[in-house]
């Protein structure tokens, strides 16, 4: 017996065929770079169809790369990008040669394939997996693991996200891994040994102290400020240590929600520079990000910064998608290392992924929680503000708060009592290196914090 139904081609939609008469118009050059495209009412009324298709046709074009959203100016044609030269491999240790066999697997071009350690696509994803995954999930020829670097597809998609940003880089600067925490890994293995010293936001993200520690890591806390990392006290802590990297996270920190302004983005990339520091930048809600939001990418185009990102944050947690983008050699030098440790990224998710971003799905859901986000972070701000607590920063489209508490308060105190009511609390000192300069208070994700129980309980806990 048979469970399921065959996969029926999918039919060509009026949003389709729209999006192909632009994509031939802009690529014949009839549509040139810098023209506007007709008005979404002008489009609706010249081509017969709605205006949600105009509209869906559009964000299609745009989130291929060919057109840009302006304020103001509709839908702007983009200039085309030139390819730049794949990088050459680079073999960063002995144990590259020993991977070399791998390396051979994953190349395309064999037509025999009798050394490959791995089953005919034909055998699984062909057979089964397909089913589930629909047409266009798997393509012809395309064999069980998959690039080392990740599908080319989600890689170009991430360029153009970059592009957007102000950020220039080619997909061959870009590595797809398992989400940020698998990035943040491989970052830790290939640049430092026992005994190294990093800097790290303080507070900051506590599952890279974690990673951190397990490599034996010296980690010193640079002092986190309303506006970003404090430039004086990053300088200071240079000047007394011999830290190979800096971990920070520029926009909706997390715990604090705290994002860098302009001057202060310049000071660190500035200091940084000078002690010959490279900056990790980990920045899970970059797709979040408004048009006057800052990157230290954006300012130091990826010459001493290395950039973290994932789709867990903004997609599904469960799709343990994310990405490096760096230096081309840099790149390739983590690609290898990809390989001897984990061999690829989940290439099925790469293309669901892509799937999701260039039908235009992905940009609309960014739209809804975006919207989301706001109103969720509005109220809880009214909810606090209602029990006297006030916010270490003001909040971005992040998901994170950071009311502060008395001097002297107990945190984990707090959240023991909490646990005892069924509520969940994350203690401000947890997410710190310094305990003693630490900031009194605790993480609250807006997107949990709605029961008005929660604020009974703080209520209390604060009057006693």
């Amino acid at each position: 017996m048979q469970y399921g139904h065959p996969t029926k081609p999918r039919k060509q939609t009026l949003t389709d065929r729209l999006s192909q008469q632009f994509k031939v118009q802009i690529k014949s050059g009839a549509l040139r770079p810098g023209d506007r495209l007709p008005s979404i009412r002008a489009a609706a009324e010249s081509f017969g169809v709605s205006k949600n298709t105009v509209i869906e046709a559009y964000e299609r074009l745009a989130s291929a790369g060919l057109v840009t959203p302006k304020h103001g100016s509709g839908f702007v044609v983009n200039a085309a990008k030139t390819p730049s030269q794949s990088p050459r491999p680079v073999h960063v240790s002995e144990a590259i040669d020993i991977v070399s066999l791998l390396s051979a697997q994953l190349d395309k071009s064999y037509s025999i394939r009798a050394g490959d350690g791995r089953p005919p696509t034909s055998w699984t994803e062909e057979s089964e997996i397909k089913r589930y995954l629909g047409p266009n999930a798997l393509r012809k020829n395309e064999e069980g693991y998959g690039a080392a670097q990740g599908i080319r597809k989600i890689r170009e998609l991430v360029a153009i996200g970059f592009g957007e940003r102000a950020i220039s880089v080619d997909p061959d600067q870009i590595l797809m891994t398992l989400g940020a925490n698998h990035a943040l890994d491989m970052i830790i293995r290939y640049f430092l040994a026992p005994g190294d010293t990093v800097l790290v936001d303080d507070p900051g993200y506590y599952p890279l102290f974690a990673k951190l520690k397990l490599a034996q890591v010296n980690i010193v806390g640079v002092k986190r400020l309303a506006n970003g990392p404090s430039p004086d006290d990053f300088e200071e802590k240079l000047q007394r240590t011999n830290a190979k990297l800096f971990f920070t996270q520029s926009y909706a920190h997390n715990p604090t929600g705290s994002s860098i302004d302009l001057p202060t983005a310049h000071a660190v990339l500035s200091i940084a520079e000078r002690h010959g520091v490279t900056i990790v930048e980990n920045d899970p809600f970059k797709d979040l990000m408004g048009p006057s939001d800052i990157l230290l990418s954006t300012i130091d185009q990826f010459k001493n910064v290395i950039f973290v990102g994932t789709f867990s944050k903004t997609l599904s947690a469960a799709m343990r998608t994310g990405y490096i983008a760096g230096r081309a050699d840099l790149i390739t030098a983590l690609t290898a290392l990809k390989m001897i440790t984990v061999v690829n990224s989940s290439g099925h998710i790469e293309r669901i992924v892509s799937n999701v971003i260039s039908n235009g799905h992905y940009r609309r859901h960014i739209k809804r929680l975006k919207n989301r986000i706001e109103k969720a972070t509005a109220a809880s701000l009214s909810n606090l503000e209602s029990i006297g607590l006030d916010c270490f920063a003001p909040p971005k489209n992040g998901y994170y708060v950071f009311p502060r508490f008395p001097r002297g308060f107990d945190d984990i105190a707090l959240a023991k009592a909490a646990a005892a009511k069924g509520i969940f609390i994350a203690p401000g000192s947890l997410f710190s290196i310094d305990k003693d300069s630490a900031p009194h208070g605790i993480r609250l994700n807006v997107g949990h914090a709605e029961d008005p129980r929660l604020y009974e309980f703080l209520r209390e806990e604060l009057r006693q």
